[in-house]
């Protein structure tokens, strides 16, 4: 049965509040492990080497996001999107709010770090299942011809968490600094659980997907989504995730990284910059339902691929402008990166990897199709462009390493078939494991 316009709204405004406070917790992580973390967890190293293994542990989150999607995807193609997405949001709840209780290595010693890798992972679990959950929960409600434009509601979680984390960690940044270390730092973190609770309420109110409750009636359920997946879709698998790649790094990399090149090489004030970040967000939260809305009309390829292929064209002038440290040019860098180099690619993103799924394997699918690139590219991004730029002395590595990726992922949005008129709505029967006589090439 369709949804009217009324409650197809709801279930994309409740994709979107999810997903934001999801990556609210998420981006917050990252910001402290570039400003807090080094000094807080690591004091015995040198300042960079500090630095390093604080983004070492921001990798750790990626290391598990995989192993979410596995998780949760099994749950999601088994007991329903809606269910899964509230476990996935609480578990995110909690690992976020603890996070802001951690003593710091000069209070508990080594036990800080181990305990802060630890809720790292329990975030990245969460997250592995958050984003295919979210995105299908959108998706598989809208209506004939508008999921590129519903499928980017989800996707625009990302910049409204990431400039509501930015927003509240620039607040309490501002406190004196010895303040700002012992207890303001935590305050973001601490202020997830109401966030949280929010989100609980309105995803409760959702209804389950009419694809998974057409799926589950009829019987069409496969005993191992992982394996059925991973037997039937393999080549769609190694497009979705190879199609992340300049979306994923470049995303670390402006959001993360630079911020530490901008404050700790080039002595550029952290409030400028992060406010340049929350401005690049602000224009993205408009630019990702425009292009989502573009790749229904003209397809998911095009849109993708001129995203991409931004990355390859602006990987050195981005560089360029951010070493003007004029505040105007960085801050153009900054938006014309966020608002439509990564508009451009994850707008589309969602139903580009989930249309390529059938229902009963779509949550594992597009889950650890999306994740996998995390934990090969997203999470190991900040870590080597600050190895390259220690090798370096120069950032010219780091921009080379965005075009080839960019390179990458525009290939293999080329050799990926259009979906964006596909039947969604259809599933195939789980096909039987193959033996030695009915096998055929």
């Amino acid at each position: 049965m369709a949804l009217s316009k009324k409650e197809m709204r709801q279930v994309a405004m409740a994709s979107l509040i999810g997903s934001a406070i999801e990556w609210y917790d998420w981006f917050l992580y990252g910001t402290a492990a570039a400003l807090v973390f080094n000094s807080l967890f690591f004091p015995k190293f040198d300042p960079l080497i500090g630095t390093l293994l604080a983004f070492a542990t921001f990798g750790a989150g990626f290391l598990a996001r995989p192993l979410g999607g596995i998780i949760f995807g099994y749950f999601g193609d088994k007991l329903g999107r809606k269910k899964t997405l509230i476990i996935c949001l609480a578990l995110m709840g909690i690992g976020t709010f603890a996070i802001g209780l951690l003593p710091s290595y000069n209070q508990i010693g080594i036990w800080a770090p181990i305990l802060l890798v630890s809720l790292r992972v329990i975030q990245g679990i969460a997250v592995g299942g958050e984003w295919g959950g979210a995105v299908l929960l959108a998706i598989e409600h809208s209506p004939e011809g508008k999921r590129g434009f519903y499928g980017s509601w989800p996707q625009m979680g990302v910049p409204v968490g990431l400039l509501l984390s930015t927003l509240v960690f620039s607040a309490f940044s501002s406190l004196p600094q010895d303040q700002f270390m012992s207890w303001g730092w935590r305050i973001p973190f601490l202020l997830s659980i109401l966030l949280i609770t929010t989100g609980l309420f309105i995803r409760l109110k959702v209804m389950e997907t009419p694809a998974f409750i057409q799926a589950k009636e009829a019987g069409n359920h496969t005993k191992n989504p992982l394996k059925e997946v991973l037997r039937t879709s393999k080549k769609d698998i190694l497009i979705a995730l190879c199609s992340r790649f300049a979306n994923d790094a470049s995303y670390y990399i402006s959001n993360v990284f630079v911020l530490l090149y901008a404050t700790k090489y080039l002595s550029l004030d952290k409030t400028m910059f992060l406010t340049g970040i929350s401005v690049g967000a602000v224009v993205e939260i408009f630019t990702i339902p425009l292009f989502g809305a573009l790749s229904d009309k003209i397809g998911r390829r095009p849109v993708f691929m001129a995203g991409s292929l931004f990355f390859v064209l602006f990987a050195f002038p981005f560089f360029w402008l951010v070493e003007t440290q004029n505040t105007v040019l960085i801050w153009l860098a900054l938006i014309l990166w966020i608002a439509v180099g990564h508009g451009a690619t994850f707008a589309p993103m969602s139903s580009f990897i989930a249309e390529r799924f059938d229902t009963n394997t779509r949550y594992t699918g597009a889950s650890i199709s999306y994740q996998l690139s995390g934990i090969l590219i997203g999470g190991p991004a900040p870590f080597l462009a600050t190895a390259l730029l220690t090798w370096a002395g120069h950032y010219w590595p780091i921009a080379v390493y965005v075009v080839i990726l960019g390179i990458i992922s525009s290939v293999a949005v080329y050799v990926a078939t259009e979906t964006y008129r596909k039947d969604i709505t259809k599933y195939s029967q789980p096909s039987p494991a193959p033996d030695s006589k009915s096998f055929k090439a």
